[in-house]
């Protein structure tokens, strides 16, 4: 009969300690959402939503680094209460300001144009034409120099390439 009584208790006992593991109580969304907040904070352009545990991350980063920064820090802000991260953060991208001052821009590519001397070019508003002839193996220099001056274009159409 104890053999009875202690295969009741003990089940009895499971049953229990089963129920109160699968009732443990979970985080709010509030909370989550708080903890979520707290660890991105170093990014005051990104909003967090929390639904069910799914966290959503809204907003603007300064890079692609940034944005998986953003989100790495979501998932640890409590790793058992975060269910996911959707993760809707847009990288900004710095626009290049383009160069269509005349002047200044026809003094930069007569300076960088120095090293090549069978090449002619010709700066208007904003647009730089390349005349003149150029060993293949110098048109790609060339051309990443003078793209790297920003101006609105460069015509290589009439360089001639040997």
């Amino acid at each position: 009969m104890n053999l009875k009584k202690f295969l009741s208790v003990a089940m009895v006992s499971a049953v229990l300690l089963s129920g109160t593991v699968a009732c443990k109580s979970k985080i709010s969304d509030a909370d989550l959402k708080a903890k979520v907040e707290t660890a991105i904070q170093s990014n005051p352009n990104v909003q967090v939503d929390v639904k069910e545990g799914v966290v959503t991350l809204n907003g603007t980063a300064a890079s692609e680094e940034e944005k998986i920064k953003m989100e790495d820090a979501a998932k640890a802000a409590d790793a058992k209460g975060v269910k996911s991260v959707v993760n809707n953060i847009v990288v900004n991208v710095p626009q290049i300001e383009v160069n269509t001052n005349t002047d200044d821009l026809t003094a930069k590519v007569i300076e960088f144009t120095k090293d090549f001397p069978t090449v002619k070019t010709t700066v208007s508003e904003g647009v730089i034409t390349v005349t003149g002839e150029l060993e293949q193996a110098r048109v790609q220099a060339l051309k990443m120099g003078l793209d790297a001056l920003n101006p609105k274009k460069v015509d290589m159409s009439g360089l001639k390439v040997k």
